[in-house]
């Protein structure tokens, strides 16, 4: 590696909205707040809800063509 080229790699601590902390090595150093983890996203936690229709997009498209239900 050359030398002087390369940034400079301090600890970092990340912290989310819902307290979890991430201790690692960046550019950055210091501390910074997330607002999303993956300890609270609901992709990642596994509490991902399904998708209803809540705005009636199927009714809407019955009404636009006219179609029977």
């Amino acid at each position: 590696m050359k030398s002087g080229i390369h940034p400079d790699y301090k600890p970092t601590t990340f912290q989310c909205s819902c307290g979890n902390l991430l201790s690692t090595s960046s550019v950055l150093g210091g501390e910074h707040h997330l607002e999303i983890c993956s300890k609270c996203h609901p992709f990642f936690s596994g509490k991902e809800r399904t998708l209803i229709d809540t705005t009636g997009r199927i009714e809407k498209f019955n009404r636009r063509y006219k179609r029977a239900s």
